[in-house]
């Protein structure tokens, strides 16, 4: 089957063009009965698609649809020259417009697409699910007894675990965000006073940022994201010192002085003699 849905052949056995169906490019154009008359095009080619079987292409003129044919199949008896037209379809030619490839709704889906009264339900095989009566690797969830009847239906599997640690630490919360990388080497989560750490398996490297200042308040950081808001950003800073010029003494020139003396002194009866001499 070609692309088309119609039936083709190999090289060595493909059908001969039936001129009878060639020439009725009147035929076909008049088969477009979907669209005025002004929205098809030229005629680009005619295809044998079997025994008097032939397919006439025709330029597409609809707005939106650049580069589309309109394909025409037309037939006839043999030893009759009365042509009938089989099928009319649109379709896109090699360099047409073409809308992107559909996907399910669980692909399409986007963090943040739901909204107020909308509901997201989880299929029952999700592989990021596990029965919640079935023993975990997670010790928060295994430290609880189990109750028939009680607790959740369902809790994370390992799998799950796995892709959302995966997806927070790679996210705008992880080592790699750039309020991370700008901040000081030693200001990691981690070691934050405001740093409030998960429960199982996921507390080794996550955590809830509680600083009411930080810009990731409330959100879950791993321990090695970090901010200028750092409970102890301050405290190993260190003080600023200002560097003191020695003291120099400049005994190169030599001023005399005259030094009086004490009345009543023995260097009263003494004459006076500089202060300096060299």
């Amino acid at each position: 089957m070609g692309d088309n849905g119609k039936v083709t052949r190999p090289a060595s056995t493909r059908a001969r063009l039936d001129q009878v169906c060639a020439a009725a490019v009147e035929v076909a154009r008049e088969g477009i009965t979907e669209v005025e008359p002004s929205d098809v095009g030229d005629h680009l080619k005619a295809v044998a698609e079997g025994d008097r079987i032939v397919t006439h292409y025709f330029e597409c003129r609809l707005s939106g649809y650049r580069g589309w044919r309109w394909a025409v199949t037309v037939t006839r008896v043999p030893r009759s020259r009365n042509v009938t037209v089989c099928e009319t379809v649109l379709l896109p030619g090699p360099d047409a417009l073409l809308a992107p490839g559909w996907l399910p709704w669980q692909e399409r889906l986007q963090p943040g697409d739901l909204g107020p009264g909308d509901l997201l339900p989880t299929p029952p095989d999700d592989e990021r699910l596990a029965p919640g009566y079935l023993l975990s690797d997670d010790p928060a969830i295994e430290e609880p007894a189990w109750e028939l009847g009680l607790g959740r239906t369902r809790v994370f599997s390992r799998e799950g675990r796995m892709d959302t640690a995966q997806r927070w630490y790679d996210g705008d919360h992880g080592p790699g965000a750039a309020i991370s990388v700008a901040a000081p080497a030693a200001a990691r989560c981690g070691s934050c006073g405001f740093y409030l750490p998960l429960a199982g398996a996921l507390r080794q490297s996550f955590g809830a940022c509680g600083n009411f200042y930080a810009p990731d308040d409330g959100r879950v950081v791993s321990a090695d994201h970090g901010c200028g808001a750092h409970s102890e950003a301050l405290a190993d800073a260190p003080e600023s010192q200002v560097d003191e010029l020695p003291t120099i003494y400049d005994d190169s020139a030599v001023e005399e002085m005259s030094v009086s003396r004490a009345p009543g002194s023995v260097e009263a009866t003494e004459p006076a003699e500089p202060y300096g001499h060299s």
